[in-house]
């Protein structure tokens, strides 16, 4: 076996054990780590403020083995579908936030009804007078925190969700006539707001700045209306970007270290941050060519795999790992020295997850390893184009 980076910077070194199930596995398939899932979550439990909770957003990846260790590892999970919720109740999560914009009646009826502590982070007028329709037939109380799209929301991204117009939450114009609402409801008990606000932000800075105005924004708001202020959700969005970035949280530790919350429980709920670099597609070349003088590696698996690199529109870091195996009386078509175009098995030239990459030498039957797919790799894909068989998904450790 021989590893060999294309000239490109990888995100991280490919750890041996990796390297050596990529060669062994069936491929296509998903390797994550439980060691680098929990390291992360270790190293936030250093950094953020003391006493802060970590809800692990599970959309970033929900195969078994990571969801039971965020379980374990993590203060609760934060899902958006009723199947979600499930699957976390399932797993043993006992703390538990409901977010989405177009939350199910199972969804309501299942946070209201589980053994578990559920706060729904509720978005809309309408969404309120249904969650505490569905209490009051329950015989429940609902924990309710108010999703607030503030109006000045300066922090950077690759998706915004508040400070424009967006799907999510409550417009802050409308924030006050909803709570007034909301505390007149007996069926409700408002806990806070949740302020989820960006996804994949990598300046510390601009982070820390949302994380404070959230905080200060809550205590003001609860002020006024004379709330126990219990509960300010900040979101998730710490970025570990795909093409390498990634938010430091030391600094924004530091930041925030005299961010004061009085008695209320700050809470982040991270997802991508966890799971990104926990977590490697592995590929293999079932053929090279040379198409109008342009060098292409076609892959088994593709997009239909892992989309973000056709939805971002970027060329993901990848490692070579040869094979020396060749079962056929023909010579085994290679590149030497090439820039090469990584296309899967899809009938659409959009199948791309990179774009004339330099590479050392690449033969069919080698794989290729993409690093930093753990996060929203196999959960965002769209798998029943063709009908070609889903990736294995394996533990690495």
């Amino acid at each position: 076996m021989t590893l060999h980076d294309h000239d490109q910077p990888t995100p991280d070194a490919i750890p041996t054990h990796v390297a050596d199930l990529a060669t062994t596995c069936e491929a296509p398939a998903y390797l994550y780590s439980r060691d680098s899932f929990t390291r992360n979550i270790e190293q936030l439990r250093t950094h953020l403020p003391a006493g802060a909770q970590i809800l692990y957003a599970m959309k970033a990846c929900s195969i078994p083995g990571l969801l039971a260790r965020a379980v374990h590892s993590c203060d609760g999970i934060e899902v958006a579908s009723a199947g979600e919720l499930v699957a976390a109740l399932e797993a043993g999560a006992m703390q538990v936030a409901l977010s989405g914009p177009a939350k199910s009646d199972m969804a309501l009826q299942t946070a209201l009804t589980a053994e578990a502590d559920i706060v729904v982070h509720v978005e809309s007028v309408h969404e309120l007078h249904r969650l505490a329709a569905a209490a009051k037939t329950a015989k429940a109380k609902a924990q309710v925190a108010l999703r607030v799209n503030r109006s000045s929301s300066p922090v950077s991204g690759s998706h915004r969700m508040s400070g424009e117009p967006t799907a999510f939450g409550i417009s802050e114009d409308q924030v006050p006539s909803v709570l007034a609402l909301a505390l007149g409801m007996r069926d409700v008990d408002v806990v806070g707001f949740h302020h989820h606000a960006v996804s994949n932000c990598v300046d510390a800075r601009t982070y820390a700045h949302h994380v404070r105005e959230a905080v200060a924004y809550s205590r003001r708001l609860a002020g006024q209306f004379d709330v126990r202020l219990r509960y300010v959700n900040v979101g998730g969005g710490l970025g570990a970007d795909p093409r390498g970035d990634r938010i430091d949280v030391k600094v924004l530790g530091e930041l925030l270290a005299d961010c004061e919350v009085g008695s209320a429980q700050l809470v982040f709920e991270p997802g991508r941050y966890l799971a990104a670099d926990a977590g490697w597609y592995v590929t293999e070349v079932v053929d090279v060519k040379v198409s109008h003088g342009q060098a292409f590696a076609v892959v088994r698996g593709g997009t239909h795999h892992f989309r973000l690199p056709a939805s971002w529109g970027y060329s993901h870091p990848f490692v070579v790992v040869e094979r020396d195996e060749w079962p056929y009386v023909w010579d085994r078509p290679g590149l030497v020295d090439e820039l090469v175009t990584v296309a899967g098995e899809l009938c659409t030239t959009k199948d791309v997850l990179a774009r004339r990459q330099p590479v050392r030498r690449l033969r069919v039957g080698d794989r290729l390893v993409f690093a930093r797919t753990g996060a929203y790799g196999w959960e965002i894909s769209h798998d029943r184009f063709l009908r070609h068989e889903p990736p294995q998904l394996l533990l690495a450790d």
